[in-house]
């Protein structure tokens, strides 16, 4: 599980900055689910994903569960 300071409709998930935790899913073969933890407020439309982002494959929030 991953905390979200952001995400967006695509799951894609802004984190606290680095880039450690996209890095990390890369080299993980076979590559594990991905769940981003956050709240509700913090969907925003876009959070401009770039080439090294990996999206989450659920984002849990207070009032929903998102999938990719």
């Amino acid at each position: 599980m991953a905390p979200l300071v952001g995400f967006d409709r695509d799951c894609y998930r802004l984190g606290y900055g680095g880039g450690y935790f996209d890095r990390t899913l890369a080299a993980l073969k076979p590559r594990p689910w991905a769940i981003g933890v956050g709240f509700e407020l913090s969907q925003l439309e876009t959070i401009y994903p770039q080439d090294f982002d990996i999206p989450m494959d659920l984002i849990v929030t207070e009032a929903s569960v998102r999938r990719r």
